[in-house]
């Protein structure tokens, strides 16, 4: 059964139901937590009774610096959301780890940006390093990932498509929310990975909603393609992609071909007027709510809700 882990300035908790017992280990980080397994299944089958959740102030189960890596358009609702047709080659971006935060920490929005983006995405905690040149088979991947959170990969729209810059729209602190919890899961509960149900909401109207069913290229293949040229070690996070219903969606092919025949700043000026009129993007005091879990809650990564705020 899997275990939800869990860390607050105090170190690390199982969860179990609503308590939460402490994990007796000297382990500061994410890989070392993982690598003191046998502390985290102690406290699973302790007496203690434990402290009410509720109390704790979690912070992302995912400690830094570490690696953090995404996939690009990886979900077939978001493809066609984006414009792609026929088929989607692979690609990854890295994401600053100092825009790794806490499952309740607010987003805060950089006074530049108007235009703040939502997408949910699973992330996958390896446990165990992942050389240049390693091909991950399915039945692999119990060796090489330990778990799963659940993460926002915030995007800042103006930046990512005036400049086609990925790292830094998406790497502003607070950009990556994750957690509540890190799933560590057992070898036979990787076979369910495809029934977990990605979920997000703003403000309670639901606007994304798909499983793992609907992904492109699934974790076993993403971890080969990756280490074709990027080594992976414990502790390190892998975003998988997110599914469709994020803010930003292709224009229609006809207005597409207008703004092709623009000049550059004639093109963004008359694209960002007409997201100006598109009310999903994110503003202050807007809450994002995001759940990932299996139908049967035999995986359940559980509830990340973040306020949304201006920088000051």
């Amino acid at each position: 059964m899997s275990t939800n882990v869990l860390r607050t300035t105090d170190g690390w908790w199982v969860v179990r139901g609503h308590r939460a017992v402490p994990v007796d280990t000297k382990a500061t980080t994410t890989a070392e937590l993982i690598a003191d397994r046998a502390a985290v299944r102690e406290a699973a089958l302790s007496d203690d009774t434990g402290t009410p959740v509720a109390d704790l102030v979690a912070l992302s189960p995912v400690t830094t610096p570490c690696r953090v890596v995404a996939q690009m358009v990886n979900y077939r609702s978001h493809a066609r959301d984006s414009g792609f047709t026929g088929d989607i080659p692979p690609a990854f971006f890295r994401k600053a780890s100092g825009s790794v935060s806490g499952p309740a920490e607010a987003v805060v929005r950089p006074s530049h940006v108007k235009f703040l983006d939502y997408e949910i995405e699973l992330g996958l905690v390896m446990g165990a390093p992942l050389p240049v040149g390693t091909v991950v088979e399915e039945r692999d991947l119990p060796s090489y990932v330990a778990g799963l959170v659940i993460t926002n990969d915030v995007s800042a729209r103006d930046v990512q498509l005036t400049k086609t810059q990925f790292y830094e729209s998406k790497s502003y602190p607070t950009f990556t929310p994750t957690g509540p919890y890190l799933t560590l899961l057992e070898p036979e509960e990787f076979a369910h990975l495809l029934d977990l149900r990605l979920r997000l909401s703003v403000n309670g109207e639901l606007r994304q909603d798909r499983t793992l069913a609907d992904m492109i290229v699934r974790p076993a293949q993403a971890l080969t393609l990756l280490a074709r040229f990027q080594a992976l070690e414990s502790g390190d996070l892998l975003l998988t992609g997110t599914p469709g219903g994020t803010a930003l969606k292709a224009p229609p092919k006809a207005v597409e071909k207008i703004g092709s025949l623009l000049p550059p700043a004639a093109k963004w000026k008359a694209f960002f007027k007409s997201q100006g009129r598109n009310p999903h993007y994110l503003h202050t005091g807007d809450v994002i709510t995001a759940t990932i879990s299996t139908p049967d809650g035999l995986i359940d990564l559980g509830e990340q809700r973040t306020p949304v705020t201006d920088a000051k």
